[in-house]
């Protein structure tokens, strides 16, 4: 369990090593944040490329960004449901059906920077 007396310096580097953790925990669980993943790193030498300023390449490679933030969350979410049980429970399924919703959305968001920006 984390340091809970942890202050200052000691605390900021605890929290370094537990995103890390949480990074290397979605990596090793998460194919759909693998593919992820990949899409930024396709995409990002793309966006350098095309788009006509800083705000544009900031937006497009944003867009994706936030695609990998919301994945994060609903990992996170699913990890906990299925800490809870593994039985079939509606809030459950509802928990992660609203997760995997905002993945979507978040995906739409970055298809739509993408169009709007380039087209």
């Amino acid at each position: 369990m984390a340091n809970q007396n942890a202050k200052g310096f000691k605390r900021l580097i605890n929290a370094c090593f537990f995103s890390l953790a949480g990074f290397k925990a979605t990596w090793r669980h998460e194919e759909a944040f693998r593919q992820e993943v990949a899409l930024f790193i396709v995409t990002t030498p793309i966006a350098l490329w095309l788009g006509s300023d800083g705000i544009e390449k900031v937006l497009l490679i944003g867009s994706v960004v936030l695609v990998l933030l919301v994945e994060l969350l609903n990992s996170a979410v699913e990890a906990v449901v299925d800490r809870v049980g593994l039985e079939h429970h509606e809030l459950s399924g509802r928990a992660k059906d609203i997760g995997s919703a905002a993945v979507m959305l978040s995906l739409a968001w970055a298809a739509a920077t993408w169009f709007l920006l380039l087209a």
